[in-house]
């Protein structure tokens, strides 16, 4: 008898950063298993998750781009979010039910600019209850799910810049730029309280991590559109991610040991990681000591 069952994918060895733009309502890893099928990639991941309620940048590393996948969890975020004024949620955006009610003052720009800039900086804040951080073993959010709180103690994050794009009589736009370890929800409560009222995020778009900007047009469905080949126009250099690290060549003769991950001797200044190259092909990740060996760190199998 014959199975009905779908015949099983053949994964390609294949490797590069796509600059997906995530839609609402799916999760991240959801999305990334979406681009890894299409791809027909054996490997990939994200470099910082969006809740299914936020949407926008979410580079997927495929491949040995995987390898360099922490710079970008560790990057720089940008992100635009409006923050819904005179109440506050169970989950700090419209998932949640309504927690705590309060009449929102009248607002006016200078006000609003006066507190933004309090939060512009190195800053303390306390993580919420449904996040996935954890708590011996178990993620926060199936704590908050059964009523359960627990104390989180403060982390600190650098806010870079808070632009104000508009504001309604309830509600304020803001474009935040920020550390990792960053969680908008709780700090769009936070300046909601400094407003003297309550708040929740009712939008949440990402247009920036690290080095990468939000491309609108990369879609699931526009990427779904598109021929084999053409998808793979699409994809970043391996080690996009680090492009703006020192670049070298292998020391002559040497490319070959490099890729077994051996050191070398090489005739160059000490630097904290750079990478390698023999001739455009890039080997992969590498410290170059103070006594003039180069270390691999990251080898490529491109």
């Amino acid at each position: 008898m014959k199975s009905s069952s779908s015949p099983k994918i053949q994964r390609r060895h294949i490797s590069g950063v796509f600059l997906l733009n995530k839609p609402l309502g799916i999760s991240s890893n959801a999305a990334l298993q979406k681009v890894r099928w299409l791809y027909r990639a054996q490997k990939a991941g994200h470099t910082g998750a969006l809740d299914p309620l936020a949407s926008g940048l979410l580079p997927i590393c495929l491949g040995e781009a995987t390898k360099f996948s922490h710079y970008l969890l560790d990057s720089t975020k940008r992100y635009q979010t409006t923050v819904k004024l005179g109440n506050s949620t169970t989950t700090g955006d419209v998932e949640g039910e309504v927690l705590l009610e309060k009449t929102v003052h009248q607002l006016d720009e200078a006000t609003i600019k006066a507190v933004l800039d309090q939060f512009v900086g190195d800053i303390q804040q306390v993580p919420p209850m449904y996040s996935a951080l954890k708590k011996e073993g178990r993620p926060l959010y199936e704590l908050a799910r059964k009523g359960i709180e627990i104390e989180r103690e403060a982390r600190p994050i650098t806010i870079y810049a808070i632009e104000l794009l508009s504001f309604t009589e309830d509600s304020i736009t803001l474009d935040v730029t920020c550390s990792k370890g960053t969680y908008i929800r709780v700090l769009g409560e936070d300046i909601a309280k400094a407003l003297n009222t309550y708040g929740h995020l009712i939008y949440l778009h990402r247009i920036q991590t690290g080095p990468f900007d939000l491309i609108p047009e990369y879609t699931i469905e526009y990427l779904e559109s598109l021929t084999e080949e053409e998808r793979e126009a699409l994809l970043l250099s391996v080690y996009s991610p680090i492009d703006h690290f020192p670049k070298i060549q292998a020391p002559e003769g040497r490319a070959e040991y490099f890729s077994r991950g051996m050191e070398s001797n090489i005739d160059h200044e000490a630097e904290a990681q750079v990478l390698v190259f023999e001739g455009d092909k890039c080997l992969g990740l590498a410290e170059i000591t103070d006594k003039k060996r180069l270390v691999p760190k990251r080898v490529l199998n491109l």
